[in-house]
C-alpha cells in the first residue's frame, strides 16, 4: 500500500475498508468476549492485526478490540489486564504514520488502564510465523489475505492481462485458485501454531459469488488497468513485455473456497461465516447539480485514486515511477466510461467474514 498522507496514500484512501469494518464490528466484538470466557480472562492478553496496512483502520480494529476487552473485564469486576496489541505487515509498510495515530487512542484510555496498553510492529510476511507458540489469544485480519504470497506459476501466456481477464483461459483461473490455496493453508498453519487453544480469528476478505464461471465484473479493477497500461505499452510509453510480464497478486475466493481450505488444513472451527454485498458511494462534493457524464468522470477518478493507493508501490516497482500519472489519469476516463453503463457498481463489493475458534 502507498504510505504517507497524501492524496494518493493509504490512509487517505481506505475509507470503503473502513466502513466495512463498521459493518463487522459487531462480530469482531462478538469473538473477543467469546475468547475472553474460554479462556477464563487472562492477566495479559496478546492480540494481532495481520496484514495492518498504515493509517487509521487499524487504529480503529485495535481500539475497538482493546475497549472490548477493558469494558468486558470492568462488567465481571476483574482488575484490567494488559494487552498487548501487536501490529504486523511487510517490512517495507509504512508504520510510522501507524504510530502517531496511536497517541489518539492512547489518550482515550481510561485513567485506570493507561499504561497497560502496549502497541508495537512486526515487520514480515503473515505466510510464515510471526509469534512464539501459543501466545496470541485473538488475531484481525481485514482485506489482506487476498494478496497473494508471489505471482502464480503458469502465467506465461497470461500476455494481455495482468490478472484473470474475462473471457479467461482455464489454466491462468486455476494458477491464481492454487497459489489462494497453497497461500491461505500456510496461513492457517502458522496461525495454529501461535494462536492458544480456543483462541479467535475474525478474517475478512474480498470475495466473490459462488458459481460455476466468472462474470467480467469479477476482476473488473484489473481488467481496466490492465487496458491501461497495454495503451502505454501501444503508445510507446513502456515496452511491450514489461506489460506482458507484469501480473497481480491478488485473488478474490468464493466462500465454498474459503472453507474448504479451512476444512483441509483442520487446525480450525468456522464458527461463524458470512458474506454481504457492501457499498460505499464516492462522495462527489458539489452543491448543484451537474451533467450525468461530469459526476460519472468525477466518480472515475475518485476510485482512481482508490486503486492507485493499492497498487502503486507494485507498479513502481516494475515499471519505475515515470509512468504512473498516466496510468491512473488513464484509469480515471475508463473507469468513468464504466459507469456510464447501466447498474455498472465498481464501489460494490462481496466481503466475506469468517470468525474461527483454534481447537
Amino acid at each position: 500500500m502507498k504510505g504517507g498522507t497524501g492524496d494518493h496514500s493509504y490512509a487517505t484512501n481506505s475509507h470503503y475498508q473502513r466502513s466495512v469494518f463498521y459493518e463487522i464490528q459487531p462480530l469482531v466484538i462478538e469473538n473477543v468476549r467469546e475468547m475472553l470466557l474460554k479462556n477464563r480472562f487472562p492477566g495479559c492478553i496478546k492480540v494481532a492485526d495481520l496484514g495492518c496496512s498504515t493509517g487509521q483502520n487499524t487504529v480503529l480494529a485495535m481500539s475497538a478490540i482493546a475497549y472490548t476487552i477493558m469494558e468486558s473485564y470492568q462488567q465481571m469486576s476483574k482488575n484490567p489486564p494488559e494487552i498487548d496489541c501487536y501490529l504486523n505487515d511487510l517490512p517495507e509498510n509504512d508504520f510510522n504514520t501507524t504510530f502517531k495515530m496511536f497517541h489518539s487512542f492512547q489518550e482515550k484510555l481510561k485513567p485506570e488502564v493507561k499504561g497497560k496498553c502496549f502497541v508495537s510492529g512486526v515487520p514480515g510476511s503473515f505466510y510464515s510465523r510471526l509469534f512464539p507458540r501459543k501466545s496470541l489469544h485473538f488475531v484481525h485480519s481485514a482485506f489482506s489475505i487476498h494478496w497473494l504470497s508471489r505471482i502464480p506459476d503458469g502465467l506465461e501466456s497470461n500476455t494481455k492481462s495482468i490478472h484473470i481477464k474475462y473471457p479467461y483461459p482455464s489454466n491462468i483461473y486455476e494458477s491464481y485458485l492454487n497459489q489462494f490455496k497453497n497461500d491461505f493453508s500456510s496461513f492457517l498453519k502458522m496461525r495454529s501454531e501461535e494462536i492458544v487453544h480456543n483462541g479467535h480469528m475474525v478474517l475478512t476478505f474480498v470475495g466473490r459469488k459462488v458459481s460455476k464461471t466468472l462474470s467480467k465484473d469479477c476482476f473488473q479493477v484489473w481488467s481496466l488497468l490492465s487496458d491501461c497500461l497495454l495503451d502505454l505499452a501501444s503508445e510507446g510509453f513502456v515496452n511491450d513485455s514489461m506489460v506482458e510480464s507484469f501480473n497481480i497478486p491478488f485473488y478474490n475466493p468464493n466462500e465454498e473456497e474459503v472453507k474448504e481450505v479451512i476444512l483441509k488444513e483442520g487446525s480450525f472451527e468456522i464458527t461463524k461465516i458470512e458474506k454481504f454485498d457492501h457499498v460505499v458511494p464516492y462522495k462527489i462534493d458539489r452543491e448543484e447539480e451537474d451533467e450525468e457524464q461530469s459526476l460519472q468522470l468525477e466518480a472515475g477518478i475518485k476510485h482512481a485514486s482508490w486503486a492507485r493507493c493499492i497498487t502503486e508501490p507494485l507498479l513502481v516497482a516494475h515499471f519505475g515511477d515515470a509512468i504512473i500519472e498516466q496510468v491512473f489519469d488513464k484509469y480515471a476516463h475508463y473507469m468513468a466510461k464504466y459507469l456510464s453503463v447501466s447498474n455498472h457498481r465498481p464501489n460494490m463489493t462481496l466481503v466475506i467474514v469468517v470468525s474461527l475458534t483454534r481447537k
